[in-house]
């Protein structure tokens, strides 16, 4: 049985930079068909209307782990940013994908390397480009 996914948002900002990231993507890019799908559900909102407790690009994410109480922090990155460092998640990693446009408290299923799905809830938003006042990143 699968969980309704939570209604996401994002900034025009993102959702342009996104798009015109995927048009010099292959289709087949790891990850494209996934967050192709999350951007046709999203709902859109200028940055400056975006409220301070939604995962943006470039957010800093606190999250837990339900079934094993780990908590773990992550920003929400391009590609090219997604230099191996372990804070760091691509947009185009499923929990990556997952975790845009969410709000604090959401809690979403995400496929795991063995298989079973692992339930996350996101506890808090860090940072945010958007509340922080920077815009135009």
């Amino acid at each position: 049985m699968e969980h309704k996914k939570p209604a996401i948002t994002l900034s025009s900002l993102d959702m342009d930079r996104l798009e015109a990231l995927m048009e010099k993507l292959p289709a087949n890019f790891p990850g494209f068909a996934a967050l192709e799908a999350e951007l046709d559900r999203a709902d859109v909102l200028d940055p400056q209307e975006m409220p301070a407790n939604v995962v943006t690009m470039n957010s800093t994410v606190r999250f837990t782990l339900l079934e094993s109480g780990k908590d773990q922090t992550l920003t929400l990155v391009y590609p090219k940013e997604a230099d191996g460092s372990p804070d760091k998640v691509s947009v185009f990693a499923p929990v990556g994908t997952a975790l845009l446009g969410l709000r604090v408290g959401d809690v979403f299923e995400l496929p795991s390397p063995t298989g079973k799905a692992v339930t996350v809830k996101v506890d808090a938003i860090t940072y945010q480009p958007e509340s922080a006042g920077e815009l135009h990143r």
